[in-house]
């Protein structure tokens, strides 16, 4: 409470003393009572003044210490006036190094500029906010955001601000994470697709005003999936970390190759699974992006070694130049991409050009992948057979289901052109199961007719490897009521050399139930002699490159006399294909061929027309062509069946 001492005294050392022993204010006599009153009102709502002064200034502090940032008061020079600092390892200098010196002089160049200008923004606005900048302090380098309010000062003095520097050093970490995990790839850490897109619209910008070319290559991963498949996805992650570093170091210095970091000289881009892509600048002429890419070829041949074993890939690239293939990035990316398919429909392991001819065919494709998908609600599919003569009774004991499509526009499409992309798409199981259940009817019937035929069905190695194969074959069997000794299934050598164990007991569960195995276009795979001894194979069927040149001596007449004796050592029958001549026909039963097919003994034919020719019988050993009259029509230079 206020203390007011009433004194008769009037010297100054009293009133001193009075004010050091406590006193608030004091009244000399005579009294005048009726100020007085006042006098005690006024000075109870100056002690109250006080009180509350002392209460603000305790929250100010409270509020001051509950805040960590770093609080400066400068003038409009950069003078430091004032500073408080909860943890001085945020100073860019000591303490006492501050206080009258400028920020110019305690700050790097780059950092002052920065707090400079939000000064100025201040002074001309009242307040700033949002400035940031990097600076390396005590604690190690870190980044700071700026808050300025310019402070009120008397008329005609310098203007002084309040500065709150607030520490934001996790806030930017956590923004550049969440900024790689936006524009780099995980796995490797390198950009991504949409990384690659904007730095392709840069280097667009840039070529643009400049004249300058540039290409981009679309790479992809030949034989990929099979490690994947084979292996596991944990080996394919680490063969993708080994490609990407493999061409980070081996393309030239400004070669742009999307999984670099940053808009360094080298990029290199995963766009997804085993596509990469690289941006070439300064090429003068396609040649120069060609060169790039054999050495991209060249590089991803070399084998990766995985767990003690020997990894072997290719890489399929597709270019497309700047300004001539596209003028934006995703024309560029999506032009690129189409001659990376045309150059794996060319065999894989190449390198294509982009042309608008690609498109063509792109769009070609993509308009026969949406009809091949309703193909078969369409009942646009048919069933032709070619007959397979057996050489030793001279008549037909088998025939080979062969697919036709019959498109509602395009016409006849051959199966070269839709099988593959059957298999691509995934629509091949509904197809060949459509195949197999079709070939079966079709055979019960011709049996019931009282003509001992089997049915043969080419399986492709999708169908193969699907695991619900062996029900799908009894299935068939079972609906058309058609015994298993009647049906057999021709298989390719690549598919039986994948997965060896796997395939030997799916076939050996085959030859359980009583369907044949026939191995289709023996000679051009790699089958390995070792593992044919142990597959239950019924029949080899030798491909029609070897029956070509059969009458010309020489390798293929060797291969075929091989191949012969070879399927008679291990009980097999052999089929020849392709046999178009009486001479390659005759040539075929002296060396004790077991059976033939080709446009010699028929076309293919309607299910309709298989009857009479299971009724006939063949004569190799006259002159006598007993062939019915569509068989001996003229024979295509190419023998397709």
């Amino acid at each position: 409470l206020p203390i007011v001492m009433v004194t008769g005294m009037d010297d100054l050392r009293s009133v001193e003393a009075a004010y050091v022993s406590g006193a608030t204010d004091f009244i000399a006599k005579p009294i005048n009572w009726p100020l007085f009153g006042h006098r005690v009102r006024y000075l109870l709502r100056g002690y109250q003044a006080l009180l509350d002064l002392r209460a603000a200034e305790e929250r100010h502090v409270a509020v001051l210490q509950a805040i960590p940032d770093l609080l400066f008061e400068v003038d409009l020079d950069g003078r430091y006036r004032d500073y408080r600092a909860p943890n001085t390892d945020l100073l860019a200098a000591p303490p006492q190094d501050l206080l009258g010196r400028t920020i110019a002089e305690v700050m790097p160049s780059e950092a002052a500029q920065t707090c400079m200008a939000a000064l100025r923004q201040a002074h001309a606005c009242g307040t700033s906010f949002g400035h940031q900048f990097e600076l390396r302090v005590p604690k190690g380098v870190s980044w700071f955001e700026l808050s300025v309010a310019r402070k009120a000062t008397p008329v005609g003095a310098m203007p002084r601000f309040i500065v709150l520097s607030r520490d934001i050093t996790e806030r930017k970490e956590a923004e550049m994470r969440i900024a790689r995990l936006a524009y780099f790839d995980s796995l490797t850490g390198l950009p991504n697709r949409q990384a690659f897109l904007e730095r392709v619209e840069r280097e667009i910008a840039r070529a643009g005003h400049a004249g300058a070319r540039f290409g981009v290559l679309f790479m992809d991963l030949d034989g990929f999936k099979n490690i994947n498949d084979t292996l596991g996805h944990s080996a394919g992650d680490l063969v993708l970390q080994w490609a990407a570093d493999r061409l980070r170091q081996g393309l030239r210095p400004t070669d742009v190759v999307s999984r670099a970091t940053g808009d360094a000289d080298i990029e290199l881009a995963r766009l997804g699974g085993d596509e990469f892509t690289a941006l070439i600048l300064g090429v003068d002429r396609p040649e120069d992006a060609l060169v790039v890419a054999h050495r991209v070829g060249h590089l991803m041949r070399r084998p990766f070694l995985l767990d003690g074993r020997e990894i072997m890939l290719t890489t399929s690239i597709g270019i497309a130049l700047f300004p001539e293939d596209g003028h934006d990035a995703t024309t560029l990316l999506k032009h690129a991409d189409t001659a990376m398919y045309h150059a794996k429909g060319s065999g894989r392991d190449n390198t294509q050009l982009y042309s608008a001819s690609l498109t063509e065919q792109a769009m070609r494709r993509m308009e026969l992948d949406t009809s091949l998908r309703l193909a078969l609600d369409r009942n646009e599919f048919h069933l032709v057979y070619q007959p397979q003569l057996d050489v030793e009774t001279g008549r037909i004991r088998s025939v080979e289901a062969l697919l036709r499509w019959q498109h509602p526009v395009r016409g006849m499409v051959g199966p070269l052109d839709f099988i593959p992309l059957a298999e691509e798409n995934g629509t091949i199981l509904a197809i060949g199961q459509w195949v197999l259940r079709t070939a079966c009817v079709d055979a019960a019937r011709w049996r019931a007719d009282g003509h001992e035929v089997v049915v043969a069905v080419n399986l492709s190695p999708v169908q193969f490897k699907h695991a619900g194969l062996m029900q799908a074959v009894q299935q068939a069997l079972a609906d058309a009521h058609l015994p298993a000794t009647a049906l057999e299934l021709e298989i390719t050598e690549s598919a039986v050399m994948e997965n060896t164990d796997e395939t030997i007991r799916t076939l050996r569960a085959f030859r359980d139930s009583g369907v044949r195995i026939a191995l289709d276009d023996f000679g051009t795979g790699y089958s390995s002699l070792s593992y044919l001894t142990r597959m239950p194979i019924s029949n080899l069927k030798v491909d029609r490159s070897f029956v070509k040149g059969l009458l010309q001596g020489g390798e293929h007449n060797a291969i075929v006399r091989a191949v012969l004796a070879m399927a008679d050592s291990l009980d097999m029958r052999v089929t020849a294909e392709g046999v178009e001549t009486v001479e390659q026909a005759r040539a075929l039963a002296a060396m004790a061929c077991d059976s033939l097919q080709g446009y010699y003994i028929s076309r293919p034919v309607n299910a309709d027309v298989v009857p009479s020719l299971l009724s006939r019988r063949w004569s190799l050993r006259d002159g006598t062509d007993t062939r019915p009259p569509h068989a001996q029509a003229t024979v295509p230079a190419n023998g397709a069946g």
